[in-house]
């Protein structure tokens, strides 16, 4: 448990009134009881503080707490990010345990820093090396020759092909796979989709031909900070490794092809793929669902909209919506445009009407 002080202390925020209460869980206001700090973080929320029992929340700067009924009170200028440092005081993890567990198997060639701790059938290749106080979950598998910095945490099931190279306090959610080969097969003639996609379409080919498998010769490089979603895969690239920078962070279900650089802090969300080789610069963000064709470059905080789909470069910048990618206020435009289309057509329909009776040509 901690007291309201220690709160407001380890996050630089203001407290007030009885400051030695002591917080166990956090809670909505609505359902919180008396020793949660109810998350009230706009007066919409703080309204539905009366219908539980908390007797401290975390508020907006200069809330009026006394007169929600509170004896204590968390205020911050901005809540939803002192929210961040609250949820890490009051996460109380998995429940990894400690030290080696019995059923992992680990090559002896491997290196594992100061309080490494290792999951149940877990495996860990040859050369890998994993730095101190990292947890590695149950049933997960870091390859050959991988390296792992410190205080990272992999959950149950996550997959480090091998020669992948990450940085410190990595996470990685279950089902994610870093380091599979990336998608590439080329037949012994030009194919139909090289020529579909060079003449946009209007040439296709009706040969019938075997795909020859590229292998994948690179590998993955992973920044520090980063933290990817469950059932997420990053490819490893056909000759240079595909590469991620700092601090960025994969929601879950996102598809990174072989090549591709994503830049520092870009943040990708939910079903979220992008193909082969395409650049990404810093702080760039894909909403859910956003679709990123091959060799494209995107610049510097670029901001997607869900379901966008890029077809072609964008500028740094750009705030991007729809299929194919435009600037957002356009796309809004046409779209109000397509939705007056059917009044349009009934308007022209009745002038066609009205001229032909007047010019007698009905």
């Amino acid at each position: 448990m901690h007291t309201i002080a220690d709160i407001a202390r380890a996050l630089g925020i203001e407290a007030a009134g009885d400051t030695s209460l002591r917080i166990a869980r956090v809670a909505e206001p609505a359902s919180a009881g008396p020793d949660d700090l109810a998350m009230a973080m706009k007066p919409e929320y703080a309204a539905q503080i009366g219908t539980g029992q908390a007797r401290a929340a975390m508020l907006w700067s200069g809330a009026d707490w006394q007169a929600l009924g509170l004896k204590a009170a968390l205020m911050a200028q901005r809540p939803r990010f002192s929210m961040a440092g609250l949820s890490a005081m009051m996460d109380p993890g998995q429940g990894h345990g400690a030290g080696i567990h019995p059923t992992a198997v680990i090559d002896p060639s491997a290196v594992l820093g100061e309080g490494v701790c290792v999951g149940p059938f877990t495996v860990i290749g040859a050369g890998a090396r994993i730095g101190a106080g990292s947890v590695i979950g149950p049933q997960c598998q870091v390859g050959w020759d991988v390296t792992l910095g410190e205080g990272a945490l992999l959950h149950g099931g996550v997959r480090l092909m091998a020669r992948v190279r990450i940085g410190a306090r990595f996470i990685a959610h279950p089902g994610v796979v870093i380091g599979a080969d990336g998608f590439s097969f080329v037949t012994p003639e030009v194919s139909g989709v090289e020529k579909a996609r060079a003449s946009l379409g209007a040439e296709g080919s009706e040969s019938r031909q075997s795909w020859a498998r590229i292998h994948s010769l690179g590998s993955v490089s992973i920044g520090d900070d980063v933290e990817i979603g469950v059932n997420s895969c990053i490819d490893r690239g056909s000759v240079r490794d595909t590469r991620i920078g700092n601090g960025v962070k994969f929601d879950n279900l996102v598809q990174i092809g072989h090549n591709v650089v994503i830049g520092d802090d870009c943040l990708i969300c939910a079903q979220s793929g992008i193909a082969g080789s395409t650049v990404l610069g810093r702080n760039v963000v894909l909403g859910g669902h956003t679709g990123v064709s091959d060799n494209l470059t995107i610049g510097d905080n670029v901001i997607t909209g869900g379901g966008t789909k890029v077809l072609s470069k964008i500028p740094a910048g750009r705030v991007m919506l729809g299929y194919p990618a435009m600037k957002m206020d356009t796309h809004l435009e046409t779209y109000k445009s397509l939705r007056r289309l059917p009044r349009l057509f009934a308007d022209v329909a009745a002038l066609k009407k009205a001229v032909s009776k007047f010019t007698g040509t009905e």
